[in-house]
């Protein structure tokens, strides 16, 4: 009877006390005779217990009020209020969470505050998406997590999507080294080392089913650290330092994504656009990636690069010219 009582005081100090609110003997007494069928506890149990938990490490505080009133509140929680708070945006805006595993997460984390913190918690940031995930990316999560702890080899069969948005999944023999977990794009990735060729590989979790772990492998292969900005997944071809002309409202953007390996100055020929100076990873992504500022962005160096992406843009002419 000790223990639970003492179990239904840490959920009510957790529950209705904050930095600025604290709760008396008396609520206590009323909230275990009311909620909890406990009628006869009296102020000094509830005392010793409270002295109880302090002992045994919560953080309680107790402040005096008017006439001698002693109140207490939960000093220590495991987590700030804003600290929770962006957990909740984050769980909210997943959208490879189904509406019933958010409900469930925010629940969780909507017991370790007060019901003040609960009620400014209603308020959600919210995502538009444009369908629900095809499958249970927690529990794929969870398994690649402890296939790599445990330093196994993995197989799955891996997913694609029809015209009429049916998966189809290849069920193929796959031997593969697994070795990071990347969020990238809002998407989650595998990348993994092939047993057969030592070629690195990239999957997308959230495509993954029937995942199982193999033989056990001694060293983990280590991924390539980048030598420049990489802005696709998958891994560069090469790497190369890339002077690009930016019109100035992309510069903050530009910036952003090219990171520590990007530095910019004022075009001296035209005050609309400053030049960037990156070591860029290059692939087929990295036209595209061109491609989508349209006349904001050009390539000036070097030369077979920009002469390589003129050719991309005469291709495209050519397919739409009639």
């Amino acid at each position: 009877m000790d223990s639970e009582r003492m179990l239904f005081l840490y959920d009510f100090l957790n529950r209705r006390t904050n930095a600025e609110k604290g709760v008396t003997i008396e609520e206590i007494q009323r909230y275990l005779a009311e909620e909890k069928n406990m009628e006869r506890v009296s102020a000094a149990t509830i005392r010793r217990d409270l002295e109880r938990m302090m002992y045994a490490g919560y953080d309680i505080d107790i402040r005096r009020g008017p006439h001698n009133t002693h109140f207490y509140r939960m000093k220590g929680k495991p987590f700030k209020f804003n600290e929770i708070r962006f957990i909740v945006d984050s769980i909210s805006i997943n959208k490879f969470l189904s509406p019933e595993q958010k409900r469930k997460l925010i629940h969780k984390f909507e017991g370790l505050c007060s019901e003040s913190e609960v009620r400014q918690l209603m308020s959600r940031v919210s995502i538009s998406t444009c369908g629900a995930p095809s499958l249970d990316l927690l529990e794929n999560l969870d398994a690649i997590h402890r296939i790599i702890a445990e330093k196994r080899t993995l197989n799955f069969d891996y997913g694609k999507m029809d015209a009429q948005r049916h998966f189809h999944y290849q069920e193929k023999s796959r031997t593969l080294l697994p070795c990071q977990v990347i969020y990238f794009s809002e998407r989650f990735y595998l990348k993994c080392y092939s047993v057969e060729n030592s070629h690195l590989r990239t999957y997308r979790i959230d495509r993954m089913r029937n995942i199982v772990a193999g033989e056990k492998f001694r060293q983990l292969p280590e991924i390539p650290k980048p030598d420049g900005a990489v802005l696709d997944i998958f891994e560069p071809k090469y790497y190369e330092l890339v002077t690009l002309r930016v019109k100035r409202f992309l510069l903050d953007d530009m910036l952003e994504q090219l990171g520590a390996y990007a530095s910019a100055q004022d075009d001296p020929d035209n005050s609309s656009f400053v030049l960037v100076r990156a070591r860029i990873g290059i692939n087929d992504s990295f036209h595209r990636w061109v491609m989508k500022y349209g006349g904001n962005v050009e390539i000036l160096r070097p030369e077979n690069l920009r002469r390589e992406f003129a050719e991309k843009v005469a291709e495209l002419y050519r397919q739409y010219w009639d």
